[in-house]
């Protein structure tokens, strides 16, 4: 943001304060929140899960469904404009075209039944902006940009095809698309690796120098946040706790809640973050795979035949019992193909693995049963993972009535209580539905499940990178303390560096299908042998202010 004084801002909220209608008493959800944000700078919200961040941004875009949602006072003003009292036909002007919102959940909000490139032409055609063969252009060219592979292929491409990371940058490419005046991004690097994450960052801050866009950015990541942000507010139960100049609020934080979230930063001396792994020396071989290859058929159209795609490609590991090995790596690269072959949940081209010397793709049926309960998997895309129809308490006891002998039925009640204050949720939201909970809870819930069933070996798939900074460190605790007690061995796949330099023992680094390099955790990150591996250190965010100094030392501005 320039040094200039900018009277007026594009976007303001005033006491702004919204319940949600439930069987006892209103919910309230945000209560009296003020903020606002100018044309070029970055407004970024931290919090919790459920403190209102994403109620308080969705509230702009006229999101929040009343009822249930009833807001209760306040105004929203946009270029003056109080967007509370708009029309539909009015507000049709505004939504996707002078505002525009990145969504935390890219499965939820994509249509499954349409190919990429139709969802992100329609953006261009229900504007006027664009049509027929000029709309499809531009979404390959936007596609491009936001970093998919093979755009001019992968436009004719379902959701379903692309991975966790990809269907984010699918659903940028549809915010950016008609350069809006006001960005809304909720999580929008939730699911994205750290090389792919700088990718997206630069491209943000591109679009705001080039158009002047005001962005307001959600995320619990501290590291992004202080990378991007010109000014932050802290929001805890609905209310705004803390907010300031970011470099104030990063360096010099003034709510305890705020000193709580800085203090549950990962830091990166290797003394720090040793004490969450297990320190096993490989003993006893509780998982072993061997050449692994997963292969995809390609239609590259009617007439052009298959195309064939290695998505792994020779993958060999083992996982010793009370071990955890961290698979890091960009979207796509194969981390989320070699867990769902792992679980059987796809089948393998080729390769075999085993678990406690058993080949998991020979198993018959009782064999596959017992394996189902003893391995379980976190999934990167909770609310996908779960059925809406069901509790949470029906959600996590269910591994308890498939299997049978796992925990008497008088029990259940009790035992999902004590799962949900494992991970950082109350007892009291057993009733409750999927959908009435946000991302980093239902990553939670997620959780709470896969311990259910008590299991050997869990395959975590980007299991915390849904989840603020405080919640994350008391799950990777709480991992790490039943890997203690139980014996627990994971496969931790994972985007977020300084997480997996906590947890993980030994590292594998994918690229494009293969091992590019594999040890343990303190020479991975101290002495890296790969070119890859070295780009993906070096990607982590640097503190806004810190790249503002250097700039002005060359005779730049800096930012405030």
């Amino acid at each position: 943001m320039n040094t200039e004084t900018i009277k007026q801002p594009i976007l303001r909220i005033d006491g702004l304060t919204v319940d949600f209608l439930s069987d006892d008493e209103p919910v309230r959800a945000v209560d009296n929140v003020s903020f606002h944000v100018h044309p070029g700078e970055t407004l970024v919200i931290l919090g919790e899960s459920g403190s209102g961040k994403s109620v308080s941004t969705s509230t702009v875009m006229g999101l929040v469904d009343c009822p249930p949602g009833d807001i209760v006072q306040g105004s929203i003003l946009f270029q003056g404009q109080d967007l509370a009292h708009l029309s539909e036909d009015a507000r049709r002007h505004i939504n996707g075209c002078k505002i525009a919102m990145i969504f935390q959940d890219p499965l939820a909000y994509l249509n499954p039944v349409y190919t990429v490139g139709r969802q992100i032409a329609e953006v261009f055609q229900s504007h006027g902006a664009a049509s027929g063969k000029a709309a499809r252009e531009q979404t390959i060219e936007l596609l491009r940009r936001v970093g998919i592979r093979e755009p001019e292929l992968r436009v004719d491409f379902y959701p379903h095809q692309f991975s966790g990371g990809q269907r984010q940058r699918v659903m940028i490419a549809m915010a950016i698309a008609l350069k809006p005046d006001v960005l809304i991004a909720d999580e929008p690097t939730t699911a994205l690796d750290v090389s792919v994450q700088a990718q997206i960052l630069d491209l943000l801050r591109d679009l705001q120098r080039e158009h002047h866009m005001a962005l307001i950015m959600i995320t619990h990541d501290l590291e992004v946040a202080a990378s991007m942000a010109d000014r932050v507010i802290v929001m805890k139960a609905g209310k705004i706790v803390e907010a300031g100049v970011a470099r104030e609020v990063f360096t010099n934080p003034q709510h305890d809640y705020t000193r709580t979230l800085t203090a549950a930063l990962p830091h990166g001396d290797e003394a720090d973050v040793s004490n969450r792994r297990s320190g096993i020396v490989a003993q006893e071989v509780v998982l072993r795979v061997e050449h692994l290859v997963k292969e995809y058929q390609l239609s590259s159209g009617a007439f052009a035949g298959k195309r064939v795609l290695r998505a792994v490609d020779d993958v060999s590991f083992e996982v010793c019992r009370g071990e955890t090995v961290g698979i890091v790596g960009e979207s796509g690269s194969g981390k989320s193909s070699v867990a769902r072959m792992l679980l059987r949940l796809f089948e393998a081209t080729s390769g075999a693995a085993y678990y406690n010397g058993v080949d998991i793709f020979r198993m018959d049926e009782r064999q596959m049963r017992k394996f189902r309960r003893k391995v379980q998997m976190v999934f990167q895309d909770p609310f996908g993972s779960m059925n809406p129809r069901m509790t949470v308490h029906d959600i996590i006891s269910e591994p308890w009535a498939i299997h049978g002998d796992i925990l008497a039925k008088s029990r259940w009640h009790g035992r999902v209580a004590e799962l949900l204050e494992l991970v950082g949720m109350k007892p009291d939201h057993a009733p409750r539905y999927p959908h009435q909970f946000s991302g980093g809870q239902r990553q939670r819930i997620a959780i709470a499940r896969a311990l259910a069933s008590e299991p050997e070996l869990i395959v975590c798939d980007e299991a915390v990178s849904a989840l603020d900074v405080s919640i994350q460190a008391q799950v990777i605790d709480l991992l790490a303390d039943l890997r203690t007690r139980l014996g627990l061995s994971y496969v931790f796949i994972t985007h977020d560096l300084p997480i997996v330099r906590q947890f993980a023992d030994r590292i594998m680094v994918m690229q494009q299908g293969k091992i590019v390099e594999q040890g343990p955790t303190s020479a991975i990150f101290t002495q890296p042998g790969h070119e890859y591996t070295r780009s993906l250190l070096a990607a982590t965010p640097q503190p806004k202010w810190l790249r503002a100094d250097v700039s002005a030392q060359a005779g730049g501005i800096a930012l405030v």
